[in-house]
């Protein structure tokens, strides 16, 4: 067996966790499941995370990042602030429709977090995460767009959270893109007005 640092194992288990989690559900990411999924044993596992809560955290922090790196990184360069938002809306909304189960699998650790006391704190890291992002990104497309925000930027990132959560809940139920992607559409129209050029 090929040796690896403690780093390296954790990684290797984390990206194991989120193999048996995106297709079974996060109730069935457990320790033992995890080692199976990795193919190792259940003392690897134990080695390098304390319980299922501390490696659910490390799942957590793996889950909001991969679509908002995606959206943040094609923001296009020199351009006005409806067509940087545009560009936004479908590099998030590709993102979503290729990673359904990504989607579902972060709702379901909120819920988790929600009523198992002892993930509480998977919850609260994965909102703290979300709005360090949220933050990133806004400050990012004004960079970019030589605008600045007229409103404070807290409540503007919650508020974002909120509706992008909000229309992947609906269309994670309901299954209607159109409605989805026009409704991203119209909460970006919005957030252009709450610019004014640098």
């Amino acid at each position: 067996m090929n040796r690896m640092s403690v780093a390296e194992r954790r990684h290797q288990l984390v990206g194991a966790a989120l193999t048996v989690a995106r297709a079974r559900g996060i109730d069935a990411a457990t320790v033992r499941a995890v080692a199976t999924q990795a193919g190792v044993s259940l003392g690897v596992v134990h080695y390098c995370f304390e319980d299922k809560s501390e490696l659910l955290r490390a799942v957590a922090a793996e889950v909001p990042g991969e679509t908002a790196a995606s959206v943040i990184d094609a923001l296009p360069e020199q351009a006005t602030i409806r067509d940087a938002l545009a560009v936004a809306v479908e590099t998030l909304w590709h993102a979503m429709r290729e990673n359904r189960d990504m989607r579902l699998l972060s709702h379901e650790l909120t819920v988790a977090g929600l009523r198992d006391e002892a993930l509480a704190e998977v919850v609260q890291d994965q909102y703290a995460q979300s709005r360090v992002t949220a933050e990133l990104f806004l400050r990012r497309i004004a960079e970019v767009t030589r605008v600045e925000w007229v409103v404070p930027l807290g409540p503007l990132c919650r508020s974002m959270i909120a509706v992008v959560d909000g229309y992947s809940i609906a269309w994670l139920v309901d299954g209607d893109d159109e409605a989805a992607r026009g409704g991203l559409y119209g909460y970006v129209s919005y957030l252009a007005t709450l610019t004014r050029p640098v």
